[in-house]
């Protein structure tokens, strides 16, 4: 039986082969969010397919208190709506002690102190590769560039090309 949600109905290997997925900026765009609400304790867990057929990354972080938890997650999604991806699930949002947003290709959890002390994420999927932050941000800008130094380059040549049919026309008797 086939799921009627399009988006469960998306074949996790059917991907388009693209320099860079939505997935990883808005990943990129998430732990921004996290950071500019002051969360604690950003971690990003890359998740081995192998083991974990249902997302790429997890996007770990705390709030102090359950207000800061709530604005953690209204920026999250505020941010990511801006790009276009909304999450397909949300849950614990009213309770704010572990907030989940499910955007399928990464998961973001929002703990309390003590619910991430005592569900401990990074010791259950010890597996996943710990992905350093700036790393992750460096390898998105790297595959944003070629895009933007071809289009720079284009703008070159043909403002080169102008330039030198301007000088043609000023020799000309």
């Amino acid at each position: 039986m086939k799921p009627n949600n399009p988006i469960l109905q998306k074949s996790r290997r059917a991907k388009p082969s693209a320099p860079i997925s939505p997935g990883k900026t808005g990943v990129v765009e998430a732990i921004a969010a996290c950071q500019e609400k002051k969360a604690e304790g950003i971690t990003l867990l890359q998740l081995d397919s192998a083991s974990s057929g249902f997302t790429d990354y997890f996007v770990i972080c705390s709030g102090s208190n359950p207000r800061q938890i709530q604005a953690i997650c209204d920026e999250v999604e505020q941010r990511l709506s801006k790009d276009g991806l909304c999450p397909t699930h949300v849950e614990g949002y009213n309770q704010a002690e572990w907030v989940l947003l499910d955007y399928v290709d990464f998961v973001v959890h929002i703990f309390s102190e003590n619910a991430r002390k005592f569900y401990d994420l990074e010791r259950l999927w010890k597996s996943a590769k710990r992905v350093d932050v700036s790393e992750l941000k460096a390898r998105t800008l790297k595959a944003k560039k070629p895009e933007k130094q071809r289009s720079a380059l284009l703008r070159t040549k043909s403002s080169a090309g102008q330039k030198s049919r301007k000088a043609i026309r000023a020799q000309k008797p």
